[in-house]
């Protein structure tokens, strides 16, 4: 089977390295392709030059290729189509419809999803102007939660502990910081507790569990400043116990997908949810249509199974064909190696160097915004390393990343040093 891995980005990265591993490839003699992809993505894939806006050209190239299956990374292609584009050309396809992919494309169509179908999540309104926002907040006890309707690279939520913060922070937002993203914003009730990742494969109708992770989105550390694509990350996250997955499953995911199908839009591909961990129990906080970065890295760290055979399955129809996925009872931790300016301007051109020392220890870095430039490795984007190891408890994760963190030369780049630290505080109590 020949696959096509459209993305090039540190999640790309995981899921190149893990394709590259299945059967498809390593035993059936098919060729896994990526784009753009990055120096890393091209050490287990062949880089091809393709548009992925452009579908025609990307169907194109697929034919003239004979690649079978096409795997959507991030989620603007998901947003913009190219899913349907390639069904329509009779290519299997890993991800969601247009039509599902507004579950991530606008929080406003997944707020009024939820209240259709009676999933637990924050009381919210939405606004289309200035005005109208301004008059919303009047509903909500501070802190006030702001989330631009449309994409905005993980960056499109402004949590505003006063009403003055909420009232510049939404100024800001309507005066076009995040572009098209926020010419609606949703205003959400603010919900305590904690947040955890929980994902599942579906085909539209069986629904596969696939991993639960615990992101760090704040850029620094103890969790301040503000938000950005996603820090660091750690796997299995334990404060998803059975209980709370299985409510998950029931309360979340499966009405989800019910009633996407029954609305005439089924859902395949991975549905990955941002819960929130409530006295009253989980709520969903948002949906994502691909895998989370850096959440996939640490996932495909620990999977076991073969990647190619599910996501195969899950765009063909197939899931209820196999047996649930097997995952290493190892933590598995990922350090986001940044460059400085993120996650406002990051500074583009820093060299890198140590990749290879620091995988001799046992990590596997994955690439993110890298680059080649006269032969050397250098930053290209705002997340540039993934740093990513395995270990019998989050606190050994944690230390042997950051031992492979210190082994690789990255000046102009940073790094939180306490990703984890909610459960290594829980294991040592």
């Amino acid at each position: 089977m020949n696959i096509l891995l459209l993305g090039a980005g540190g999640r790309e990265h995981a899921l190149a390295w893990k394709l590259a591993q299945s059967r498809f490839i390593a035993d059936e003699g098919g060729t896994l392709y990526a784009a753009p992809g990055n120096p890393g993505i091209g050490q287990c894939t062949t880089l091809v030059s393709l548009d992925a806006g452009d579908h025609a050209t990307v169907i194109a190239w697929c034919e003239a290729h004979s690649v079978d299956f096409v795997v959507v990374g991030p989620e603007a292609p998901l947003v913009d189509g190219l899913a349907d584009s390639l069904r329509g050309a009779g290519i299997a396809v890993f991800g969601p419809s247009k039509a599902a992919a507004q579950l991530e494309g606008s929080k406003g169509f997944t707020k009024d999803l939820c209240e259709r179908a009676g999933i637990p999540t924050a009381g919210y309104v939405r606004a289309s102007s200035l005005a109208e926002a301004t008059a919303a907040l009047d509903r909500f006890a501070p802190p006030h939660v702001l989330k631009a309707d449309g994409l905005a690279a993980g960056k499109g939520v402004v949590i505003a502990e006063t009403r003055e913060d909420a009232d510049e922070a939404l100024q800001e937002m309507f005066g076009g910081v995040f572009g098209a993203a926020g010419t609606e914003v949703v205003l959400e009730e603010f919900m305590e507790g904690e947040e955890a990742s929980f994902f599942a494969l579906t085909d539209g109708a069986t629904i596969v569990p696939f991993g639960t992770a615990q992101d760090h989105k704040r850029v620094g550390e103890g969790d301040t400043g503000p938000n950005t694509g996603g820090m660091g990350a750690y796997s299995p996250a334990r404060v998803l116990d059975p209980v709370l997955r299985g409510d998950a499953i029931e309360r979340i995911i499966a009405p989800t997908v019910r009633q996407m199908a029954e609305e005439g839009m089924p859902y395949s591909g991975v549905l990955y949810a941002g819960l929130m961990l409530t006295p009253e129990g989980p709520k969903l906080v948002e949906y994502n249509c691909r895998f989370g970065d850096p959440e996939c890295q640490v996932l495909m760290m620990r999977l076991e199974s073969d990647l190619g055979e599910y996501l195969y399955a899950a765009a063909t129809g197939s899931l209820a064909s196999l047996p649930p996925p097997r995952f290493s009872a190892d933590v598995a931790m990922t350090v986001v190696m940044a460059a400085k300016g993120y996650p406002g301007t990051p500074e583009k051109g820093g060299k890198i160097g140590g990749i290879e020392r620091a995988e001799a220890g046992g990590a596997k870095v994955f690439h993110a915004g890298t680059a080649l430039r006269d032969g050397h490795l250098v930053a290209h984007g705002g997340r540039v390393l993934s740093v990513t190891q395995r270990g019998q408890s989050v606190a050994e994760a944690q230390h042997k990343a950051y031992l492979a963190v210190d082994e690789i030369d990255f000046p102009t780049g940073f790094c939180r040093r306490d990703i984890g630290w909610r459960e290594i505080a829980r294991e040592s109590a």
